[in-house]
């Protein structure tokens, strides 16, 4: 059973999502591009919230030493220390203070405070050095006499402030940065997967009508193996169908002579006998025989196209076949009166395949719409303008699933007529190796019934 053959309930089988080369590179790229980038901003911030914090010590420490003998200055001029006094306190204060002091006896007293301070002491010991609060960070420096404690302090919101501000200013970059580098990724991967794709595409272009070896050039090292294993592929691809090809051809003459013979024979027995009965024997055996004719022809024209007889090299002019085969069948044929033949073609219409091949496409078409096609009613073979052929007979319209059946090998339509059921079968298997196509269609466009059979050609490169 193939990938696409139906399951049970009528549904297809789902077919695996193609993952790409190029698309996982970028992807492992892209993320750990990424992941790098943001753990080097992560610890720059952390790096960077460890100077803040020495330059704000610093900074915190300078001022309670400046501020000292300044504040002690000022108290031996107050005469009122009962009460926390607040420095200048006719001065409004300012918008947004980040530094916060307290002038402190031995006990603990508040002497002096600052606009933005309150009367309530710190909450950090009367000891000279640094102190963390929990809304700060607290330093207290001592008088020479060691009676009187400055304490300065800062917010933990401006620490906060500058750590988060340092670290956008770190992250915006990356957020450049980072596509950039992606970009400038993709375009390397993009070119050091080229070769990759080119090879790709030639393996993708091999087919039953096209074997020939690929061409190595500007490939890498690394897919010359692959290239080599390709080739080496192609080539007995390429004898066993020059041997099957062999075969066919020695299959039909070997065939073809004993059945001409016994033909030959049991006709020339007719001419003898006048006895009724052994007579009617013998008309008898002739009619197997000119059938089994028939159906040795049709099966060695299956074989020669099932070992590619339609692939080839060359090509061939479509006008020039067609007229051959339509010229053959009205002079050869019993029903020459019923083809009508008629050339749109302005130019020549260069095909690539086997004219052979291309041959016996039309002869089992133009044979079918006359075995099958209405009694006495034409077959009109039209070559189009676009080079296509069009095959057409009177005959019942038929459904979809007709169309569908008669493609099918040994199939046979609605017709009493004789036949294999073959004719279609090699007809569509020749014309892919020419990368053509046959189209068939019920009733025929314009009409209400009738069959046609085109031949569609892809367009000219």
């Amino acid at each position: 059973m193939t990938d696409d053959a139906p399951q049970k309930g009528g549904r297809r089988a789902a077919r695996p999502r193609r993952k790409s080369l190029a698309g996982r590179l970028m992807l492992w790229i892209t993320v750990t591009i990424t992941a790098l980038w943001l753990v080097a901003v992560g610890f720059g911030a952390l790096i960077m919230h460890d100077e803040f914090g020495e330059i704000y010590d610093s900074a915190l420490q300078e001022t309670a030493e400046r501020l000292t003998p300044l504040l002690l200055d000022d108290l031996r001029r107050r005469d009122d220390l009962e009460t926390p006094q607040r420095i200048d306190a006719s001065r409004p204060p300012a918008e947004e203070e980040y530094l916060s002091y307290q002038v402190r006896d031995l006990t603990g007293r508040v002497l002096l405070h600052s606009h933005s301070a309150t009367a309530r002491p710190f909450e950090a010991p009367l000891r000279t050095g640094f102190w963390q609060a929990g809304n700060g960070r607290i330093y207290t420096a001592t008088a020479a006499d060691g009676t009187i404690f400055v304490q300065v302090k800062d917010t933990a919101e401006e620490r906060e402030e500058a750590t988060r501000e340092g670290s956008l200013a770190l992250l915006l970059p990356v957020l450049l940065i980072v596509p950039i580098t992606i970009a400038a990724v993709w375009l390397a991967v993009r070119r050091a997967l080229a070769p990759v794709e080119t090879l790709r595409a030639a393996i993708a272009e091999k087919d039953g009508g096209n074997l020939a070896a690929i061409e190595a050039t500007h490939l890498p090292v690394e897919l010359q193996p692959i290239l080599r294993s390709v080739n080496l592929l192609l080539a007995r691809l390429r004898a066993v169908v020059a041997a099957e090809r062999e075969f066919t051809s020695n299959s039909a003459h070997e065939l073809r002579t004993p059945i001409a013979g016994a033909l030959a024979q049991t006709q020339l027995l007719l001419t003898e006998l006048k006895d009724a009965p052994a007579r009617t024997r013998a008309q008898q055996i002739e009619t197997s025989l000119q059938k089994l004719t028939k159906l040795t022809e049709k099966l060695l024209q299956l074989a020669r196209a099932e070992a590619g007889i339609g692939v080839a090299e060359t090509t061939f002019d479509i006008a020039d076949v067609v007229g051959v085969v339509v010229t053959d069948f009205q002079r050869a044929s019993d029903d020459a009166q019923r083809i009508r033949f008629s050339s749109e073609l302005a130019v020549p219409r260069l095909c690539e395949g086997a004219a052979d091949a291309f041959a016996i496409v039309l002869r089992n078409l133009i044979e079918n719409a006359l075995l099958h096609g209405k009694a006495g009613a034409p077959v009109d073979i039209r070559l189009t303008g676009e080079g296509n052929v069009c095959i057409s007979n009177a005959a019942p319209r038929l459904s979809e699933a007709e169309l569908v059946a008669v493609r099918k090998r040994f199939a046979r339509g609605r017709t009493a007529a004789a036949g294999s059921g073959l004719g279609l079968s090699i007809a569509e298997r020749l014309l892919q190796q020419m990368r053509a196509s046959l189209v068939l269609t019920s009733p025929i466009p314009g009409r209400v019934d009738g069959f046609q059979a085109e031949i569609v050609f892809p367009a000219a490169g």
